[in-house]
């Protein structure tokens, strides 16, 4: 399938225009849950939309290949990484009182990185009471993020930092996930190929 850049994409969101669509594909978690290792193959789907607004939706099901284990979905948002402008909506309902300053091509160069990529952050929430805060930065088809905060329910299980990664690699969407969860250090949890379906 040839990748068209989505006519309707804000201006703002071009840099996250290789991952906006609809992605299966198969994976798999590799991790210490006490002094058990877990080895886990899974079905997976990641959709990023958007409602014409400055931010994508992501959203992740996963399946696990083993009749009956239950895994965890997750619900975010992706944007740049930029100071909040009158042009914004929010908090809460309240609606934008003016414009952004993002609105020719030139405007988004403005906001270019050292590194000739973008500053970005992601906000997941986990339905198991944790909810995390990312930043970090994308370049062409490259997105690179580590938790800056993990808020969790004092009912969740103990887990206190994430790193991801995901990248475009002849088509396939790469991601590898590394956790700092259930007394172990960060290290690698999970990691998944998935195809572009629209």
């Amino acid at each position: 399938m040839v990748f068209q850049l989505p006519t309707d994409l804000p201006l703002e969101l071009t840099p996250f225009a290789f991952l906006v669509g609809l992605w299966r594909g198969t994976g798999v978690i590799g991790y210490a849950d006490g002094d058990k290792e877990l080895e886990i193959e899974f079905t997976q789907t990641i959709s990023f939309t958007h409602n014409g607004d400055n931010y994508l939706k992501y959203e992740s099901t996963v399946k696990s290949a083993e009749e009956g284990l239950v895994l965890p979905s997750e619900i975010g948002y992706w944007r740049l990484a930029r100071d909040a402008q009158p042009g914004d909506p929010g908090p809460g309902l309240l609606p934008a009182s003016g414009d952004r300053d993002i609105r020719t091509r030139e405007d988004l160069e403005r906001y270019r990185n050292t590194e000739d990529g973008f500053d970005i952050e992601a906000a997941i929430l986990q339905p198991s009471g944790i909810s995390e805060l990312y930043f970090g930065n994308i370049k062409g088809g490259r997105v690179q993020l580590a938790t800056d905060a993990v808020l969790r329910s004092p009912h969740a299980k103990e887990y206190t930092a994430g790193q991801r990664m995901f990248g475009l690699v002849e088509g396939s969407l790469m991601w590898a996930w590394d956790i700092a969860a259930l007394g172990n250090p960060l290290s690698s949890h999970a990691s998944a190929r998935l195809e572009r379906e629209s």
